[in-house]
């Protein structure tokens, strides 16, 4: 049976990065550390890697709450230390009198600097405060080339991961049943939506899943994957756990305040 086929097309070219991963532990008897991964792509190395008796795996974003992470594969005999995953944290330092800076002004910013998105975490605002989790190899290439977003001049300042803003996100528990997982039906459940009216932001590019927009209603949503619908925030799917005696699915996930 093909470990393919539990997955997406799209996601072949990762789970074979998954695999490598794995053999190089088990061949080497070394530690992997891997760049930040979403949530999606961490539910992949969980189910790749598993209960692997030889080949253990943990993740760390650098703060508590994060949601993209950096996963280490180790021998069962090895001992992970925080440092380990070589995470920095920067403060981003610019004239908070007179502007303001966004999360997207931040992440278009970075990704035009030719970084691939794997090299840095999550980016935290807070009451004027904004600081990027980084991967602590690409470090000194982003201190010298980031020196403005959008109309703001800025500097990157490295601070130890406890001076971290704390996430203020509030996420609720949610259970919810769908007739398929289909993106417009599992919308329509977990935003208490139409079926037309899920379609409709679908097809507009309002939907994405894990940060990409999908304007495929009959996408197949998985465990792991993050939703967000314009206007109505985003939302965890944590569990597939089965069907009901209604021949539904039940999800179980978070939604966010």
């Amino acid at each position: 049976m093909s470990v393919y086929q539990h997955f997406r097309p799209e996601e072949r070219d990762f789970i074979d990065l998954v695999l490598h991963w794995k053999e190089y532990v088990e061949s080497n008897y070394a530690q992997k550390l891997t760049d930040f991964l979403d949530p999606r792509e961490q539910q992949i190395l969980k189910i790749i890697v598993g209960n692997h008796p030889d080949v253990k795996f943990d993740f760390f974003g650098g703060v508590p709450g994060t949601e993209r992470k950096r996963a280490i594969l180790y021998p069962e005999y090895v001992t992970v230390e925080p440092d380990d995953y070589q995470i920095v944290l920067f403060e981003i330092e610019y004239p908070k009198k007179f502007v303001t800076i966004e999360h997207r002004q931040i992440l278009g910013t970075l990704m035009s600097l030719g970084l691939k998105r794997g090299k840095f975490g999550d980016i935290l605002l807070k009451d004027g405060t904004a600081q990027l989790l980084a991967a602590k190899e690409i470090g000194d290439y982003l201190t010298l080339q980031l020196e403005s977003i959008g109309k703001a001049s800025v500097s990157l300042k490295e601070v130890v991961l406890s001076e971290a803003v704390q996430i203020s996100e509030t996420w609720t528990e949610v259970s919810v049943t769908a007739s398929s997982l289909r993106l417009d039906t599992v919308i329509s459940a977990l935003y208490n939506l139409s079926r037309q009216k899920s379609q409709l932001y679908i097809q507009q590019g309002l939907a994405k899943v894990n940060w990409t927009a999908i304007e495929n209603p009959a996408f197949e949503c998985g465990e792991g994957d993050i939703l967000s619908v314009r206007g109505h925030g985003r939302a965890k799917i944590d569990e597939v756990a089965g069907k009901t005696k209604k021949d539904k699915w039940r999800i179980i996930g978070q939604k966010q305040k």
